[in-house]
């Protein structure tokens, strides 16, 4: 047997593509987290981005269970003396709906410059609409 390592230029990388409505949100970024690090790919290096893009449409209508969309909040902090933002889910659903996905994916990707290239790869969009048709994106069933 021969230990596999990849690198940038052994690495294929696939576009899939994941519709959000009506699925939890901690489940389905937990799915895409994998996905963008590669954890399912047979060639899966720590220390390399091996992940595939990924485009999550219908952002807007994932699902959040229990109280959460009154009780989670959102925190966003200037540095400056009286610079905390804290917005609820339901706040950031109307005004930001796809950053509610790339918060939870980014939670569970490495920190670092290694998670800076990841989350380039995700793609997310509120409506079912996306502009990357020519990519010819793979359904994905979560």
């Amino acid at each position: 047997m021969k230990t596999i390592h990849a690198n940038k230029k052994t690495v294929k990388r696939r576009w899939l593509l994941v519709d959000a409505s009506d699925k939890p949100l901690g489940r389905m970024a937990s799915e895409v987290a994998l996905i963008l690090r590669g954890k399912r790919k047979p060639d899966y290096t720590p220390h390399v981005d091996t992940g595939d893009f990924v485009i999550v449409v219908n952002a807007s209508e994932v699902k959040l269970t229990g109280k959460k969309w009154e009780q989670k909040n959102y925190y966003d902090y200037s540095g400056y003396p009286g610079g905390l933002r804290v917005r609820s889910a339901t706040v950031m659903r109307e005004r930001k709906p796809t950053e509610i996905v790339r918060r939870a994916v980014r939670g569970m990707l490495p920190k670092g410059t290694l998670g800076n290239q990841m989350i380039r790869k995700l793609k997310i969009y509120a409506a079912a609409e996306h502009p990357h048709q020519a990519q010819k994106p793979e359904k994905l069933e979560l």
